[in-house]
């Protein structure tokens, strides 16, 4: 039904009405704030490797295709698809009347343009992996487009749900260039107003959305804060809305706030120490699995999570298609000795443990791992990063002039499946600079399932194949995986609608304040 405006009903109900209403306060603007663990390294998704900074970006930006909080597949700013019988063309039909938030018009040739944009090797985005088997883009009509693959790719509709794959406003692009990290422009729900990049990003609503009655709220406040007690404080006082990850060992205080709901929810979030294979000791099978036994992953859910995590059954967390579970590994100590005598480190090594994160849940993982490490005699010297850091000095290093040593990190696969869960961490190709391969992997075998996975659309070749290269990687460890965690946020009992997904980004769209 459509509704009159708001100009015709004011009309209607005549001037002293209107009078009337001028004269009671105005409401209160519905703007929330939400804390976060670490700042945001850019605002343009293509090239920001953390899930943080893509979340966020998700205020201004939308894709063709998202995921839902269960990451199912769901319709954004295209209406349907269908592939060619040989996989390679994937036809996509769009959305009519959405707009950027400049006011121009979202049609096939904008998706021609920033699909061309992401697909350039020239350009350099840090997301370039995800968009290489793009042979061409094809604008059919306004409303339609053809995007051609170089090889079949039968996860490909899960690289568009990617949050990476937002759609730019054409206009912004070419007015910005290389500084379109600072100055989004999309068709999502909110429109930039300030980033300051210390402190905070700030959007407000964007009354032009497609979306009819949304959003909501009328403003966001996204507010890094790296202490996790000052991110909980800031909830009990009511500074912030929305808090996320919030520290284990406040949960229960925060639990019995009356104003507050703490939510645990499953992720797909696999925390993990990778092994710089390519360099001495690492380069040692028996090292590697000295460092496993080494750790003990229950004392560890305890310590650093609180009990909101769970060991790690595998390189896959146990969501993800095709993930194969194994006996995680046992604590001891004494087999972690005897593997690092056989290897020829009787008394030890010396070596470095980098963190890609600064908060202090990751700090209680470098703490307890340092001091597991040593009862077998690896004494680690901890670096615990923030964004800057990570990016110039694990993300933006090739091989040969990289530190990267033990990294502690986590993953998630923002697409929902098995590919994007272990190619980039543990194909030849996707070194860094590349990719998050920083354990500096390779095994042919495991090239090739990966490679084999994505050709064929037959779901038990896919599994047989995905089976084979988990079985290897398990068998040669080149990561010592911890743990799965659960994902823990809080929020003022009167915000609805936002929440954690189980890649540790955000849904918002539905967000309000009661």
């Amino acid at each position: 039904m459509k509704q009159p405006n708001g100009h015709t009903l004011a009309a209607a109900l005549g001037l002293g009405v209107a009078a009337m209403l001028c004269a009671t306060p105005a409401l209160a603007a519905k703007d929330i704030v939400v804390a976060v663990a670490s700042n945001f390294t850019t605002l343009d998704p293509y090239d920001a490797n953390d899930t943080l900074s893509q979340a966020v970006a998700k205020s201004f930006y939308q894709g063709l295709f998202g995921l839902d909080k269960e990451m199912k597949l769901k319709n954004v700013l295209a209406e349907s698809y269908k592939v060619s019988d040989d996989g390679l063309t994937w036809t996509i039909a769009l959305r009519k009347g959405v707009k950027f938030q400049d006011g121009t018009d979202f049609n096939a040739q904008a998706v021609k343009v920033n699909l061309d944009r992401a697909s350039n090797p020239e350009n350099r985005l840090k997301r370039y992996n995800l968009y290489k088997n793009i042979s061409k883009t094809e604008v059919v009509d306004d409303h339609t487009v053809n995007i051609v693959l170089k090889q079949p790719f039968s996860a490909f509709i899960n690289i568009l749900a990617h949050p990476a794959t937002a759609m730019i406003s054409p206009k912004a692009l070419k007015e910005q260039g290389k500084q379109i990290g600072f100055h989004p422009v999309g068709t999502g729900p909110y429109q930039l107003v300030t980033w300051n990049q210390t402190d905070f990003v700030k959007v407000k609503k964007f009354d032009g959305y497609w979306q009819k009655g949304l959003p909501k709220l009328d403003g966001i406040t996204w507010r890094p804060v790296v202490d996790n007690n000052t991110r909980a404080a800031m909830l009990q006082t009511g500074e912030a809305n929305f808090a996320y990850p919030i520290p284990y060992e406040q949960a229960p205080r925060l639990e019995k706030n009356s104003k507050l709901a703490l939510v645990a929810s499953p992720s797909i979030m696999q925390r993990y120490i990778s092994m710089n294979v390519t360099q001495k000791p690492f380069d040692n099978p028996k090292v590697r699995e000295a460092v496993n036994y080494a750790i003990n992953r229950q004392a560890l859910v305890k310590v650093a999570f609180s009990g909101f995590a769970t060991p790690a059954t595998g390189v896959l967390p146990p969501a993800i298609e095709y993930a194969q579970r194994y006996q995680p590994w046992p604590y001891d100590p004494a087999k972690a000795r005897e593997l690092l005598k056989e290897a020829g480190y009787p008394n030890g090594f010396s070596t470095t443990l980098w963190s890609s994160h600064n908060h202090s849940t990751a700090q209680k993982v470098l703490q307890f791992t340092q001091q597991q490490l040593a009862q077998v005699g690896i004494k680690v010297k901890i670096t615990a990063m923030d964004a800057g850091q990570r990016a110039a000095e694990v993300e933006g290093k090739g091989q040969k002039e990289s530190g990267v040593r033990m990294f502690y990190t986590g993953w998630t696969a923002s697409t929902g499946e098995a590919d994007w869960a272990l190619s980039p961490l543990f194909a030849s190709q996707n070194w860094p600079p590349t990719l998050f391969n920083t354990a500096f992997y390779s095994n042919p075998q495991v090239d090739k399932d990966l490679a084999e996975a994505l050709k064929t659309t037959n779901s038990d070749q896919k599994a047989t194949l995905y089976k084979d290269a988990q079985d290897t990687i398990w068998k040669e460890a080149p990561w010592a995986p911890l743990v799965v965690e659960k994902l823990v946020s809080a929020h003022s009992k009167n915000l609805t609608g936002f929440y954690v997904m189980p890649d540790t980004g955000f849904s918002f769209e539905d967000a309000d304040l009661q």
